[in-house]
């Protein structure tokens, strides 16, 4: 089985080290470089091919989630996995929209990091335990109840969730962009969601989509 050429993306040498040294004795996977900034993970990605990133939030130079991004537009296929102590449900979503493909906090334990990478393998979004309930509680939302939508804010919401962008639904619901852009905008609001993502989560909790 060829391994996972994986590294380690960390500010703190105490945390690349503990994760050197839990994840040494996996079969499917092998240490190729570890990075203690955003500038020197995308030096390297130049010219060396990666399979697995395992990236922090917070960084000297780059953000985690801008970094993040950056990754999956050179290299889609590179799985990240997000490891930090950052708890907050938008910090969360939002790194999963902009492309990561699991987070972790960092006191998880090495069962649930393997158990991650097995499902990021296949093709799912992972989550750790702890960070599963952060994302599973209810929000305002919905304590608040469910927002009354339109049956055109519905239809978006929808497409929205299918991936399509503001351009993809104007041209198929015959409207300008500016338009998608304002129910877009509208449902944003309703749901007190800050990016698309929280928005998708929280149609999927109140049972829209």
């Amino acid at each position: 089985m060829n391994k996972l050429r994986t590294v380690i993306v960390d500010d703190h040498p105490i945390v690349i080290e503990g994760l050197k040294t839990l994840l040494s004795n996996e079969d499917n996977l092998e240490i190729v470089g570890t990075f203690s900034n955003g500038a020197e993970l995308l030096s390297y990605f130049n010219s060396n091919p990666v399979d697995l990133v395992l990236l922090d939030v917070t960084l000297p130079d780059i953000g985690g989630m801008e970094l993040c991004k950056l990754v999956k537009e050179e290299s889609p296929d590179t799985i990240i996995l997000i490891v930090s102590n950052h708890t907050e449900r938008s910090i969360i979503m939002q790194t999963i929209q902009n492309g990561a493909n699991g987070y972790l906090l960092k006191n998880s334990s090495l069962d649930e990091l393997r158990q991650c990478i097995a499902e990021a393998v296949k093709g799912n979004i992972c989550y750790s335990k702890e960070v599963m309930e952060i994302i599973s509680r209810p929000t305002k939302n919905e304590l608040r109840g469910i927002p009354q939508l339109t049956r055109r804010e519905k239809q978006i919401l929808y497409m929205l969730a299918q991936g399509k962008t503001s351009q993809n639904i104007a041209q198929e619901l015959f409207l300008s962009s500016l338009t998608v852009d304002t129910h877009r905008r509208n449902l944003m609001q309703k749901f007190e969601a800050k990016n698309v993502a929280e928005l998708i989560a929280a149609g999927h909790q109140q049972q829209l989509l």
